[in-house]
C-alpha cells in the first residue's frame, strides 16, 4: 500500500494532473506537481516525495480493490511518456458543491486552519490539504480568527488516538491519575469526546464497574488497546446528555432540575445577557438586573457562580444562597 503521509493530499494531486488534457506530465513532472504542492501548504518545511512513493502512489490508484483508476503511459512526440486517464472525464473524485458551498467550504478551511501546528492535530493537516486540492481552494496564510486554545494543555497529544479509538469501537486499558493522586487502570469502551473550558474529556464505559466515566485527557497517563469485548451505547443520547447541566459533570440521577434565580450588578448584568450561562436562561426582571437558569446542580455550576463574585448575588433556591455562604466564610476563615 502507498506510503500513508500525505497520500490524500498526493491522489488530489495526481488525480487533478491525470485528468489535464491540456498538459502532459512526465514522472518527474508529477514529482514536482506534489513538491510544489507541500511547498504551497507547508512553505518549505517538508519531505520530497520519493520515486517509490509516487510508483507505490500510482499503483495504489490502479488498484481494482481502491480507485480503479485507468491510469496510463503515453509516448509524446518529444518521444517523453506522460501519465494520464485513458477515459475521458474520470476522477477518482466527484465534486458536486455550488459555488455557495465552495464560499462555505474556503471559509470553514480558513478556520480549521487556525488549529494547525497543535500536537494533538496532524490529523488536521491531511484534511485541509484533501479539502484545498480536491476543491481547488488556497486558505490564507494571515490570522484573521483566533480560537481559545492551550497548545500546552497536557495530554492534546492523545487526542488524535482516542478519536481513533471511540470511532472505531475499541475498547481501552488506560491509566488513569485521579485528582486525589491515585493511579489506576480501567477497561474502558470509549463513546464520546468532549471539550470545556479549554480541557478534553473522554467518556466511556468502565467494563468492570459497568458505569459510565469521564476522563479527563491530562490526566490519563496511557493506554493501549485491551483484550476486552467492545460494550455498545444503547442508553444514552449524547446529543442530549448535557443539556441540563453546565460543564462536563453530569451529577447522580436524584439530583434533580432546579430553578436558579441570580441578581448582578450593573457593570455585569449587560454581559451575562449577552453571554448566556446556559442555555436555559431567562431574564426573570431586567429592572432588577435578575435572571434564572434551570440545570442540575454540580461542580461547574459552583465554579461558574464563583468566577461572577462580587457581581452576583444567589436569590433562590435558598439552599444554594446558603451554600455560597458557607464556601465564603470558609475561604475568609482560611489562613495559607
Amino acid at each position: 500500500m502507498a506510503n500513508t503521509k500525505n497520500a490524500q493530499l498526493r491522489y488530489r494531486v495526481l488525480d487533478k494532473c491525470f485528468k489535464d488534457k491540456y498538459h502532459q506530465y512526465t514522472f518527474q513532472d508529477l514529482l514536482e506537481e506534489i513538491d510544489a504542492a507541500y511547498e504551497s501548504l507547508y512553505g518549505g518545511s517538508y519531505t520530497s516525495v520519493s520515486e517509490r512513493t509516487l510508483r507505490a502512489d500510482i499503483r495504489f490508484m490502479k488498484d481494482p480493490d481502491t480507485f480503479c483508476a485507468p491510469i496510463v503511459a503515453r509516448q509524446s512526440a518529444d518521444g517523453n511518456y506522460y501519465y494520464t486517464y485513458s477515459a475521458s472525464g474520470f476522477s477518482i473524485f466527484k465534486s458536486e458543491l455550488s459555488e455557495k458551498d465552495l464560499d462555505k467550504l474556503e471559509s470553514t478551511i480558513e478556520m480549521l486552519g487556525r488549529y494547525r501546528g497543535l500536537p494533538s492535530t496532524v490529523w488536521l493537516e491531511e484534511v485541509i490539504s484533501s479539502l484545498q486540492y480536491r476543491f481547488d481552494l488556497k486558505a490564507s496564510r494571515q490570522t484573521l480568527v483566533s480560537f481559545e486554545q492551550n497548545a500546552e494543555l497536557k495530554g492534546l497529544e492523545r487526542l488524535s488516538p482516542l478519536i481513533d479509538a471511540t470511532m472505531n469501537r475499541q475498547t481501552l486499558d488506560i491509566i488513569y491519575h485521579s485528582y486525589r493522586g491515585h493511579e489506576k487502570t480501567y477497561a474502558i469502551s470509549p463513546y464520546y469526546m468532549k471539550q470545556y473550558n479549554g480541557r478534553w474529556f473522554l467518556f466511556g464505559l468502565d467494563n468492570t464497574m459497568q458505569r459510565l466515566m469521564n476522563m479527563a485527557l491530562d490526566r490519563i497517563v496511557g493506554f493501549k488497546p485491551s483484550a476486552e469485548p467492545f460494550v455498545p451505547n444503547t442508553d444514552i443520547d449524547f446529543d442530549t446528555y448535557f443539556d441540563d447541566i453546565i460543564g462536563v459533570t453530569v451529577p447522580d440521577a436524584d439530583v434533580k432540575k432546579e430553578t436558579i434565580t441570580l441578581r448582578f450588578t450593573d457593570n455585569r448584568y449587560p454581559y451575562v445577557v449577552s453571554k448566556p450561562i446556559h442555555p436555559s436562561q431567562q431574564i426573570v426582571d431586567p429592572e432588577s438586573r435578575t435572571l434564572s437558569i434551570s440545570v442540575r446542580p454540580n461542580r461547574e455550576l459552583f465554579t461558574q457562580l464563583f468566577s461572577f463574585i462580587p457581581d452576583v448575588e444567589v436569590i433562590a433556591p435558598e439552599w444554594l444562597r446558603k451554600d455560597i455562604a458557607e464556601r465564603l466564610k470558609t475561604a475568609l476563615d482560611k489562613h495559607i
